[in-house]
């Protein structure tokens, strides 16, 4: 018997209390948006269950949208018939025996959420189980660590028959926790940053420094790729590219070779800090991992955190390299990453760049600049490119 559904499970989600309907119906309307594209397909909840029926159409490519889509932990292809113990029976048997010859051992996991159904959920598990049995005798009955577990649920008019679970991506659904800036670079870490971050519900948005002409026109469309994967996972993401190279070139001329990292990051902050504010974004999101480079040291953290108001999350900051490579390569990002385009960062990357800067020495050079100004006008010329999953870029910008 096909699949004519896929039933969803989420997590944490029901733990919310008075607010766990809001979450449940961000959740809806991100699978929604996620299957937009196929079409005939519906997206139902029930009583602590999504439920995504379809017609006659392949199950794979919905299968790998909804791996996609936080707040899900797991989901399965199930099928969908009357409530009649015949009828289940069957199709319960037809599951067992698609599974192939790696499955030898099943279980029965019935729950009767309709208490009117007259069988109880014991006596639904025997009466299945003893029906594959006995059309299936090379199956085995193994309660413990079985190959299958045939899941079975009964709710009212329908009930829905399916087996082992898909794992899914967990976390909370997207919008669920507000809006952040994070700032991207062309690197692994940010990205990987971005994914976790958009893993605990917030909506994004990013922000890149762009230092044309010592940084190329290729290495800006890096960092859009970037962002476009993350529309993936995200849905649609609003990137600020931001000109940075007069305020390089001031730093450069101005401040000591070996706080100008210090100092340049202290502006990333307040620019950062000043598009938040203006596009109503409640943090700051980072890559830093701390004791990673020179400008991930405590010190240097504080030097530079100590310039904005709001706060500054740093999702992989007890991460090591092979731990965010790993993520980065599982979610697509690690191989534009690598591409040889260097950003603003790498560019003017001292000899000797200072690990512990002093605050106070690091205002002070901060202090040689016109930074006010050199701000105001980066704010002003900042590009802003809309993204989506299924859509190209549309460019416009603020002056």
């Amino acid at each position: 018997m096909k699949s004519n559904c896929i039933l969803l499970r989420y997590g944490e989600l029901a733990l919310k209390g008075k607010n766990k309907a809001d979450f449940e119906d961000r959740l809806v309307n991100n699978i929604r948006a996620k299957l937009e594209k196929f079409t005939g397909v519906s997206v139902t909840k029930m009583r602590g269950r999504i439920f995504v029926e379809f017609n006659d159409q392949a199950i794979e490519p919905m299968i790998q949208e909804l791996s996609e889509v936080f707040g899900l932990v797991g989901f399965s292809p199930a099928v969908r018939l009357d409530s009649e113990i015949e009828l289940i029976q069957k199709a319960a048997l037809e599951l067992a025996e698609s599974q192939g010859p790696e499955v030898r051992t099943f279980k029965v996991n019935s729950k009767r959420a309709d208490k009117r159904f007259p069988i109880g959920s014991q006596e639904m598990n025997r009466r299945i189980g003893g029906y594959i049995l006995a059309h299936s005798p090379q199956l085995k009955v193994d309660v413990h660590n079985p190959d299958l577990i045939v899941h079975v649920e009964v709710r009212g008019k329908y009930s829905y028959v399916y087996g082992n679970d898909i794992p899914g991506p967990g976390g909370l659904p997207v919008g669920s926790s507000g809006r952040v800036m994070l700032l991207l670079s062309g690197g692994i870490d940010s990205p990987v940053a971005g994914y976790l971050a958009l893993k605990r519900g917030v909506e994004l948005q990013a922000v890149h420094f762009h230092s044309y002409p010592f940084t190329s026109e290729r290495a800006k469309q890096k960092v859009i790729d970037l962002a476009q994967i993350l529309t993936r996972f995200g849905g649609r993401i609003r990137l600020h590219v931001v000109p940075f190279t007069e305020i390089q070139t001031e730093i450069n001329k101005h401040c000591y070779e070996s706080y100008s990292i210090t100092v340049m990051r202290r502006i990333m902050l307040r620019i950062s800090q000043e598009l938040a504010r203006k596009h109503k974004a409640l943090a700051l999101v980072t890559g830093e991992s701390l004791g990673q480079v020179a400008s991930q040291t405590l010190e240097s953290m504080n030097a530079i955190n100590e310039v904005v108001q709001i706060p500054v999350l740093r999702p992989v900051i007890g991460m090591d390299k092979q731990e965010i490579m790993a993520i980065a390569k599982r979610i697509g990002t690690y191989e534009t990453s690598i591409l040889p385009y260097e950003d603003c960062c790498t560019v003017f990357l001292p000899k000797a760049p200072k690990t512990k800067p002093d605050r106070e020495v690091a205002a002070r050079q901060e202090a040689k600049l016109d930074t006010a100004r050199l701000i105001r006008e980066a704010v002003e010329g900042t590009e802003i490119i809309d993204l989506s999953p299924d859509r190209n870029e549309e460019e416009f910008s603020y002056f």
